[in-house]
């Protein structure tokens, strides 16, 4: 089919209104018109995932993470970021991300990560203005779990080498916050909300001397959002049951535990 559909399906569910204004969610490299056959999802965009793309007949990658944030000054090999769209054009390869507009929109990101820690009762953590979608999630679990054995489900759950967190005191959790990639920015969205725990990517060191009597968990930005190419991966092979749907072989986290 031609590009230009599968962006399509793809923005029904994560349309480009939803996105943050600093983002750059949409078509990063490659023609509407182009024939698609074969795709490749990923959380990132790498050299690597490009060549991976390559070799496995990929016409296209769909990513989480733009490649591109900034316009692009040359087309030459000084950054990793003009590498990659070297190597793309050069294999006939097209990249499309979804990144804030898959974030925010009704059964994203965080309603993924949401279902693998069987949170119900859904609401936003920080709904958007429009009232289509929001940042973050507030829900329950079933059956309170007291702190440590409820962060080592977590830690299970979405594979962290090490998880940081906030002082442990043998709390019953049950309303959590939750929010993939950043969400420091979102913490005194959780304190409002009352939540016993809020889970994400990333925080500041200094938000761990003002948690309102929050528990907080960091997962790792990989971490926190790895299952996105699951969710891509779903999404595509729901819209198009011929269209062959691979995901990245390859681990693009580039921190490293010791």
């Amino acid at each position: 089919m031609k590009l230009r559909e599968i962006i399509a399906a793809l923005e029904r569910t994560a349309p480009l209104r939803l996105q943050e204004e600093w983002d750059n969610s949409g078509l990063q490299v490659g023609f509407p018109q182009a024939e698609i056959s074969n795709v490749l999802v990923c959380l990132d965009v790498t050299e690597a995932v490009v060549e991976e793309a390559a070799a496995k007949g990929c016409q296209l990658v769909v990513s989480h993470h733009p490649l591109l944030y900034r316009p692009l000054r040359q087309v030459s090999d000084a950054t990793y970021q003009q590498r990659c769209v070297v190597k793309a054009l050069a294999a006939g390869i097209s990249i499309y991300s979804a990144h804030t507009s898959l974030d925010n929109a009704p059964g994203g990101v965080n309603h993924k990560m949401a279902a693998l820690i069987g949170l119900q009762n859904l609401s936003w953590l920080a709904p958007l203005a429009s009232g289509e979608g929001g940042s973050g999630l507030v829900g329950e679990l079933p059956v309170p779990v007291e702190d440590r054995a409820f962060l080592e489900r977590v830690r299970r759950t979405f594979r962290v080498v090490s998880l940081r967190h906030s002082a442990l005191d043998g709390r019953q959790i049950r309303r959590v916050a939750l929010c993939g990639g950043s969400g420091g920015s979102f913490l005194s969205e959780a304190i409002r909300a009352g939540v016993d725990c809020y889970l994400t990517g990333e925080l500041h060191y200094h938000d761990y001397f003002d948690t309102g009597g929050v528990l907080l968990a960091e997962l790792g930005h990989y971490q926190s959002e790895q299952f996105t190419q699951d969710l891509l991966k779903d999404l595509l092979v729901a819209a198009f049951p011929t269209l062959r749907v691979v995901k990245t072989e390859l681990d693009t986290n580039p921190i490293c535990y010791d």
